[in-house]
């Protein structure tokens, strides 16, 4: 049975945040609050958890979550070989709207689903994310949404489209009005030669050059699937 927490109200935060590690530890997922859209998170070393979470979303192994962590100096401990413009992004947009993809540590233990051996990595701008991860480690997170729906913006639209698939849901208000457009993360791809933007979102090319001019837009305006 799923159970909802209102993470506004401090008795029912500490008992969120509680139940929530509780089910990440049993290897099921739970719903977040990120400051793009709500995202469903399980432990991203629990092969199990992120098998439940691709299900509940209705997608497969070929599009692997991405994985949110609590600061960028946990980067190094998940990827590799990573690049000094991506570290300068890093260090201008985190906290924030921006997903690095690097290459993975190839010692990790575990499971996204088919990265070929890459891993997506973001720091959100949201206290009980933040506050979440600090305790539990990375998360592999993706938007609380059925594939192909749009992304949830309020527990709500999470719980009507995950149910019971979700343990836990932590409630931390709408993440715009109805009917708003919310960006997703921005996502870069710095596995190659040169930085590449493969999904537009919350932060602007224009905002990204000012650190790295030399970051390429592939134009490739995707909806947002990813928190």
């Amino acid at each position: 049975m799923s159970t909802r927490f209102l993470v506004s109200n401090e008795q029912e935060h500490a008992e969120g945040i509680a139940a929530a590690k509780t089910a990440l530890a049993q290897k099921r997922c739970i719903v977040l609050p990120t400051d793009t859209v709500y995202g469903i998170g399980a432990d991203a070393f629990s092969p199990q958890g992120v098998a439940m979470l691709l299900a509940a979303k209705g997608r497969g192994r070929t599009m692997p979550p991405p994985v949110l962590i609590a600061q960028s100096a946990t980067m190094d401990g998940l990827a590799r070989d990573i690049p000094d413009a991506a570290r300068k992004l890093a260090e201008a947009f985190w906290p924030g709207g921006l997903t690095l993809i690097l290459q993975a540590q190839p010692s990790l233990t575990w499971d996204l689903g088919e990265t070929r051996g890459t891993v997506g990595l973001r720091v959100p701008n949201d206290d009980t994310a933040l506050e979440l991860l600090r305790e539990t480690g990375p998360l592999a997170v993706s938007s609380a949404n059925r594939t192909g729906q749009p992304a949830a913006l309020d527990v709500d639209s999470a719980l009507e489209q995950l149910g019971e698939s979700v343990d836990v849901y932590l409630d931390g208000g709408s993440r715009g009005e109805i009917g708003d457009d919310v960006a997703p993360s921005t996502i870069i791809d710095c596995t190659g030669e040169f930085l590449k933007v493969v999904r537009a979102g919350a932060i602007s090319i224009q905002e990204l050059r000012v650190v790295v001019p030399e970051v390429l837009d592939l134009g490739q305006d995707a909806p947002g699937q990813d928190a």
